[in-house]
């Protein structure tokens, strides 16, 4: 059943077993292969394992599992020889240097799975699986699978909070069991989450603050912040300290403009968007500025001066201040054109010229202005065409009680007509009274007086009139009672006494 031992390659030991050389001079190859990192080398002698130098086959090794089990094994590696039935120490030696070539074969390949796994490829979680082991080697095993374990749980857990971290939640720490350098690193981790934690509140609070509520001066708490998260914090700090100077800029700027302060302008040193917005502003307060002068200046050219005709130049504006500056000159021009003409109609009633009527286009109160105007000069005309008429027939046709006749008039031109109408009626009644004396004086009636309630030069001529009556009636009184006195009674010397009288009717006493 065994191989014949080839007598060139044995010895007889001092107990009277075979010791094949060729094996152990395997044997301490295999030795040298290990202690030099190789675990491929297997004994293998061509006696004792039965193996022709021509044959490479060899007994099925031990099976693969575990980490190594994705491993590819280098051909001296897909078995491992095994002398089924040793017989002497030599074979038994051979078979076990191979197991233990084997044995670190399998271990080593396990753990450079479990390193390949872990270490390089990212698969957490991977065990070194070897069946059989004892002693050390499942010490080994052991310790070097509660270090994967480990490894794993607190790399995944570092995973979920950093995930945390990447979405906001600031609420996840580093909470697994960790020792020596990973409890440096999960005290680093914990400081890092609840540093960057500070600084998304503060810079939330001081957004919310600035860009929310509107409350100007908020300022990050650094408290125990380095480095960059410093420097973060002073910046954040410096970004609203400095928009807090521009904003606060902007509006004293746009406040004074709210109060008709065109003086006011930004003169911050801005860059940028904020920049752009200076210009815009400092621009648009230019214009303003540059728009009021010229509203200002029409304004007073035409309500104050008096100088129509004045127009707005504004140049290079667009949108609602070009329409203000259109309407505003229209305006103007409406003004001129409504204010000439109404000019031209009380120049001519001025004038006397009362066929003059206001015909510009108007609207509103312009137009209730133009109709008031109208409906003057209209009333105007027929007041001085009635007055003209009453005046001709009662000073030139001497047609006394005529009257004016005036409809629908109200306030001074119902005065002024009915003034008219109570002077010609004054006049009717005065002229007939003094024409109804001195008709009777002419025809021999000194009986009658002006009576009438007259007053000014009118009463003087009353008082006038009936003094002439008065004297009238002594005169013929004193001729009569002479005339008498010396042609029908004889009595001679009689003399006529007439006082008060002077020229003609003194002479005419005294003849």
């Amino acid at each position: 059943r065994f191989p014949t031992p080839n007598p060139a390659c044995t010895v007889v030991t001092a107990t009277g077993e075979e010791a094949c050389l060729e094996c152990i001079q395997a044997c301490e190859r295999v030795a040298e292969a290990v202690l030099s990192g190789d675990f491929s080398a297997r004994v293998r002698c061509s006696r004792c394992h039965a193996v022709p130098d021509d044959d490479d086959t060899e007994w099925p090794m031990l099976p693969k599992s575990g980490a190594g089990a994705n491993l590819a094994a280098p051909p001296s590696l897909a078995s491992t020889p095994l002398i089924s039935r040793p017989a002497t120490h030599t074979q038994r030696l051979a078979n076990r240097v191979n197991r233990m070539a084997s044995l670190l074969s399998s271990v080593t390949r396990e753990l450079v799975g479990v390193a390949r796994n872990d270490g390089i490829g990212g698969t957490l979680g991977t065990q070194v699986n070897v069946a059989d082991l004892k002693g050390t080697w499942f010490e080994l095993m052991s310790e070097v699978n509660t270090m994967t374990a480990v490894h794993s749980e607190q790399v995944r857990n570092i995973v979920q909070v950093c995930t945390a971290v990447t979405k906001g939640d600031f609420t996840k720490l580093f909470d697994v069991e960790a020792r020596g350098e990973m409890l440096d690193l999960k005290t680093s981790m914990n400081g890092m989450v609840s540093t960057i934690h500070h600084v998304a509140n503060e810079v939330t609070h001081l957004a919310k603050d600035i860009a929310t509520e509107g409350k100007l001066g908020g300022q990050i708490r650094l408290g125990d912040l380095q480095g960059a998260w410093k420097e973060l914090g002073i910046n954040q700090n410096r970004m609203a300290i400095d928009l807090v100077r521009q904003v606060r800029e902007i509006t004293t700027v746009t406040y004074a403009v709210s109060r008709g302060d065109l003086t006011k302008k930004v003169y911050s040193e801005l860059q940028g968007e904020m920049g752009d917005l200076k210009n815009t502003i400092n621009s648009m307060v230019d214009q303003l500025s540059h728009f009021a002068d010229e509203i200002t200046r029409v304004a007073y050219e035409v309500g104050v001066e008096g100088r129509l005709g004045s127009q707005a130049r504004v140049r290079n504006v667009g949108g609602v201040w070009k329409d203000l500056t259109v309407n505003v000159n229209v305006m103007a021009t409406n003004i001129t054109s409504q204010v000439r003409t109404i000019s031209e109609v009380t120049a001519a009633v001025a004038d006397g010229d009362l066929d003059k009527t206001v015909d510009i286009s108007c609207r509103g109160e312009m137009a209730f202005l133009k109709d008031t105007i109208n409906r003057m000069v209209g009333r105007l005309k027929i007041l001085s065409s009635e007055v003209s008429r009453v005046a001709k027939e009662v000073g030139t046709d001497g047609m006394l009680g005529g009257q004016t006749v005036m409809m629908d008039v109200d306030g001074i031109w119902k005065d002024v007509a009915d003034n008219v109408n109570k002077m010609a009626a004054n006049l009717t009644t005065q002229v007939r009274d003094i024409a109804k004396v001195t008709k009777a004086v002419a025809a021999g009636d000194l009986t009658q007086k002006v009576t009438s309630e007259l007053n000014g030069e009118m009463d003087e001529l009353k008082t006038t009139i009936n003094t002439m009556v008065d004297q009238l009636s002594t005169f013929a009184s004193e001729v009569t009672r002479v005339a008498k006195e010396v042609g029908t009674e004889g009595i001679l010397e009689g003399q006529a006494n007439v006082e008060g009288v002077g020229g003609t009717w003194r002479d005419l006493t005294d003849n």
